[in-house]
């Protein structure tokens, strides 16, 4: 899964919200609604069958209609700004996502691209910097690319020791350097699948690819392959 695919994820969550009036509408018929049936139930406990016709109205019931009006009207207000507050930090926090997202593709880019490097060192600082963007991933599926990656180069074709050309002491040192780096991403797979899935870092329950893959060496002592699709054929 390459890098434009990424990207397309990024885009397609986009960030999912209300107009503001049709918020506020139905925050204010909830408070309406919440308001109702306090004042109901508070009826209904006080035994009120009725309410006392005034013909004149005081001072006094003057003044607490003021002070209601104030109220409802300092209600509203403080709604407006709840709805506001809460678009605002609803938008702040897609930002955040899309930033990291941004710089995970990045770093994505540089890591698969040292994977096929010609020195066995660089792709080894690749394995290891893709495992730890696997780590850092802000979303699940991010991570799951990575794991993904991961698996693929464990697919490549490699040439077996047994065929390697008598006496080409060149080609037996390639063929280990390139071990050593399969073998790097069997340990690092193992090492995530052995911790607890409540661990940040755990990569249990995500799926592995290992369709065709030649294991000449490597250890899964202690690895948990479960809730995810795990393929060996």
């Amino acid at each position: 899964m390459g890098v434009p695919t990424l990207r397309r994820r990024a885009e397609r969550r986009g960030l999912r919200l209300w107009p503001v009036g049709r918020v506020l509408v139905l925050a204010f018929a909830a408070a309406v609604l919440v308001a109702a049936a306090v004042f109901h139930t508070g009826w209904d406990l006080l035994g009120a069958r009725g309410l006392k016709p005034e013909h004149r109205i005081d001072s006094k019931t003057l003044f607490d209609l003021v002070k209601l009006s104030f109220g409802v009207v300092a209600m509203a207000g403080a709604l407006v700004a709840l709805v506001v507050a809460y678009r605002r930090q609803r938008v702040d926090e897609d930002g955040a996502l899309r930033e990291a997202t941004r710089l995970h593709t990045e770093r994505f880019t540089t890591a698969v691209g040292q994977l096929g490097n010609e020195s066995a060192a660089v792709r080894l600082s690749g394995v290891h910097a893709l495992a730890g963007l696997a780590d850092d991933a802000p979303t699940r599926d991010l991570r799951q690319t990575c794991i993904d990656v991961l698996c693929a180069y464990l697919r490549l074709p490699c040439t077996a020791e047994a065929d390697l050309p008598a006496g080409d002491a060149e080609a037996r040192h390639a063929y280990l350097a390139w071990r050593e780096v399969r073998h790097t991403v069997t340990r690092l797979v193992r090492d995530h699948l052995s911790l607890p899935p409540e661990h940040p870092r755990s990569w249990q329950g995500h799926d592995f690819d290992f369709t065709g893959v030649t294991f000449d060496g490597g250890d899964f002592s202690g690895a948990m392959f479960s809730g995810g699709r795990v393929s060996f054929d």
